[in-house]
């Protein structure tokens, strides 16, 4: 993974132990193991589309459930997403995504605005998917937005398959991310900084 523009965290609680190393300027060099697999699968989709970097490391409490461990990637992520705009006042951040995703069709929009805020309209036809239960996907789009500090809308066109949902989910976020870091010349406020 290229350092120059990576940034690393470490967070270590009684629930988990995270290592993260995000650049968003990658090649897609992809190394995810959190311990639940549909989540590397989200993941590796979100990082894959978005065209960065990405390496997490997560040893969870899993035994319990999947609760801590989705959460506190959300978190980690999150913040060094925040990182990342925070430190180049010369991006797009605006990115915005209609997904197809088979039979689903995923509307997302960001604004790295420092605004954390989420609307999210995720509702399932399950309440597993993958070992995850269901619900823990809005809970992951909300924990990120606050830890990233980015303004995040995901509402759902349609869909029959809660699989597709998801991934669709994540794809239309990363091509929205990769929008809103696209690199701009001045500022993209009226305010001249966020």
């Amino acid at each position: 993974m290229k350092q120059q523009n990576t940034i690393n965290i470490e967070r270590t609680t009684k629930e988990t132990a995270i290592k993260l190393a995000l650049n968003p300027q990658g090649s897609q060099q992809l190394a995810i193991e959190t311990g639940v697999g549909f989540l590397d699968h989200m993941l590796t989709a979100l990082a894959s589309h978005a065209r960065w970097d990405l390496s997490i490391q997560v040893k969870g409490d899993l035994e319990v459930d999947d609760h801590h461990s989705v959460e506190d990637v959300a978190i980690v992520l999150g913040q060094a997403i925040k990182q990342v705009w925070r430190a180049n006042n010369q991006l797009q951040r605006f990115g915005q995504r209609l997904m197809p995703m088979d039979e689903a069709l995923i509307m997302c929009a960001v604004d790295l605005s420092g605004r954390p805020y989420y609307v999210g309209e995720l509702s399932f036809t399950r309440e597993m998917i993958g070992g995850i239960a269901t619900e823990m996907f809005e809970h992951f789009f909300y924990t990120l937005a606050v830890n990233a500090e980015m303004t995040l809308h995901i509402k759902p066109m349609y869909f029959r398959n809660n699989h597709h949902l998801i991934e669709g989910c994540f794809k239309a976020l990363a091509y929205a991310m990769k929008e809103a870091l696209t690199p701009i010349a001045g500022s993209p406020s009226t305010k001249g900084s966020l």
